[in-house]
């Protein structure tokens, strides 16, 4: 992509708030992966169900910011595209209240350390993802407000 952005000679939006988005797709994914590699490391053998419900969360998000960049192309004239913003918002506060639940429940209710010790981790880097997430809605919207 760096490439073909050095080629263009004028770009829809400017270069830097293009790599700015680029950038924080890219951590989406990477955050996903560490917490595959987190539940790898910590040889996670079973999944809390509070894992479930954050991965549903991140589902989410991925889904509104796919549907946000599809309309992105149109970004003055969407009329979608203010609410997806809002909703990836508002899915990262609902991860944020779930990982203070699963942490807290994980401490109050388990008495095995190597299961408290990978499951924090993990908790962390699925809220992470919720925060990845965000900062791509957030990218979106400082493109809008700086052309708009």
């Amino acid at each position: 992509m760096v490439k073909k952005l050095a080629k263009e000679f004028i770009t829809p939006i400017e270069r830097e708030d293009i790599m700015a988005l680029t950038d924080a797709i890219d951590n989406v994914t990477d955050s996903i992966e560490d917490v595959v590699m987190r539940m790898y490391m910590y040889n996670v053998k079973s999944i809390r169900p509070q894992a479930i419900k954050m991965t549903e969360i991140i589902v989410k998000c991925c889904n509104s910011l796919k549907t946000a960049l599809s309309e992105f192309i149109n970004f003055r004239k969407s009329p979608d595209l203010h609410q997806l913003i809002i909703e990836v918002n508002q899915l990262e506060e609902e991860g944020d209240r779930l990982f203070t639940e699963a942490t807290r429940d994980l401490y109050c209710n388990c008495n095995d350390c190597k299961e408290i010790a990978g499951w924090d981790m993990t908790f962390h880097y699925l809220e992470k993802c919720c925060d990845a997430c965000e900062d791509v809605a957030d990218a979106i919207e400082n493109v809008i407000m700086k052309n708009s």
